[in-house]
């Protein structure tokens, strides 16, 4: 494969990677912690939420096409599925991590983000009725957030895992 087709390739997949997880650390780590301390509002939350999204959504794009570029131009790729060495069971292992990721993702923005909107619209005219369903919501995003940021660290520890081998 071309050298610069390769190098591109090997730059806006780690673009890709700064921009997504740097997303979700910062939501994890920053944001909802500010959000339970009072010190970000919550609408400010959800703008953050919505801003980030599209970010999200493209990066995995990039990240799925640079990291098909990258594996099939392997010398340690066998083939599809081809779980035959250190390396493959790493990317094996890292290709399931993404997909959780994904699934996480598409839950979260397919489901409880328009549960969520729901209720903050039940809210604004039953606040005491929607009250703890916001919580129980919350706390599942929360728990959703945490499970794709470790399996965020997943994918990392097993990308330095088929680096080394």
């Amino acid at each position: 494969m071309n050298f610069w087709i390769l190098a591109f390739s090997y730059w806006f997949h780690l673009l890709a990677t700064v921009i997504w997880l740097g997303g979700l650390a910062l939501m994890a780590l920053v944001a909802w912690p500010a959000v339970r301390q009072g010190t970000l509002a919550g609408n400010h939350w959800l703008a953050l939420q919505q801003r980030f999204v599209p970010w999200a959504n493209g990066s995995l794009i990039v990240l799925l096409l640079t990291g098909f570029v990258q594996m099939t131009n392997d010398p340690n790729y066998s083939g599809f599925l081809a779980v035959d060495s250190l390396w493959a069971g790493a990317i094996l292992v890292k290709h399931l991590a993404f997909v959780g990721m994904v699934l996480i993702g598409v839950y979260v923005q397919w489901s409880l983000y328009p549960d969520m909107d729901r209720m903050r619209l039940l809210g604004e005219k039953r606040p005491s009725l929607a009250a703890a369903e916001q919580s129980k919501l919350s706390r599942r995003e929360m728990k959703l957030l945490r499970l794709n940021l470790v399996c965020a660290v997943v994918v990392l520890f097993f990308t330095a895992v088929a680096t080394a081998v």
